[in-house]
């Protein structure tokens, strides 16, 4: 059921790195045409670090690890938000399934990939139990012995309380030179972290252990490089999305579209980069493992 390119198969016969992507950033992370330059950027990140990047989605029918130039445009906003829930779904009915982090966990756990990069992790929304919404990101992170570079959760999420359901669900959350998990935008005031590493090597040897223990995903949270403060405008996104009656899938797509505009495009430049600077760090870390791979 999953299609893999050329260059993704060829990298996991042979024991190469490879870092997997997302989609739903394409189709709704950011305004029409960019999130497609974003992409191509990630991809070419992965490349320049050493590693091959394997971007997921669903098209005609298959679940794709490897996409051709081309494909990168069908992922629009009528795209559906894949996660682990909707793969299925969308294969059966041939609908364009533009991936999220546990879809493209979903994704790695089936066919041996152990890296993925992105910009922020899905959680426990504000307010939880009022509404009653938890990503499917983080079952899927149990599940799936793969590890996620990424700016910590979502900043429009209840960080601490997701922060909490990542350790019941036992799922490390590593500090990529930090002791705090970052709020995606910002570099501080987050929860400790469980664990701070210093290197893309130290990652790895700290992935592989968890593996070896039986243990299933792992968060290495990296810090933007410029950190600003939002915290205003997602309290007034969030009402606004209240206003409109908005819940579920839609939240996100809409926050980041109004933090965008509100912040005369800061927040989509520091997304752009964080996403951009995540793909390099992951590619490192792939390629570290598959260099204790071989040693041992």
């Amino acid at each position: 059921m999953i299609r893999f390119s050329e260059e993704v198969e060829d990298a996991l016969r042979h024991g190469q790195g490879v870092v997997a992507l997302e989609t739903t950033l394409v189709a709704h992370g950011f305004p029409a045409g960019e999130g497609v330059t974003v992409a191509f950027e990630s991809e070419q990140r992965v490349r320049e670090a050493g590693a091959v990047p394997a971007t997921t989605g669903v098209l005609d029918g298959e679940i794709r690890a490897g996409l051709d130039p081309a494909d990168f445009e069908r992922f629009d906003a009528a795209a559906r938000k894949a996660g682990p829930r909707d793969l299925a779904a969308c294969v059966a009915q041939g609908a364009v399934g533009a991936t999220t982090v546990g879809g493209t966990l979903a994704i790695c756990r089936t066919a041996g990939m152990r890296f993925m990069a992105t910009g922020g992790i899905g959680g426990v929304h504000r307010g939880f139990p009022s509404p009653p919404d938890v990503s499917g990101d983080l079952a899927e992170l149990a599940r799936a012995q793969a590890l996620v570079v990424s700016s910590g959760v979502k900043s429009f999420l209840d960080v601490a309380a997701t922060a909490e359901a990542l350790e019941t669900l036992g799922v490390p959350v590593l500090g990529y030179r930090t002791d705090e998990m970052p709020r995606f935008y910002s570099a501080e005031g987050g929860p400790r972290v469980s664990a701070r590493v210093e290197s893309a090597e130290e990652a790895a040897l700290v992935a592989r252990a968890h593996w070896e223990l039986g243990g299933g995903g792992l968060v290495l949270t990296r810090p933007p490089d410029r950190s600003i403060d939002v915290d205003t405008l997602i309290e007034a996104a969030l009402e606004e999305a209240r206003r409109r009656g908005l819940s579920g899938p839609p939240v996100t797509p809409f926050v980041l579209s109004y933090l965008h505009e509100a912040s005369e495009g800061r927040t989509l430049a520091a997304n752009r980069a964080l996403v951009a600077a995540n793909a390099t760090l992951a590619a490192e870390i792939a390629v570290a493992y598959a260099g204790l791979r071989q040693d041992s």
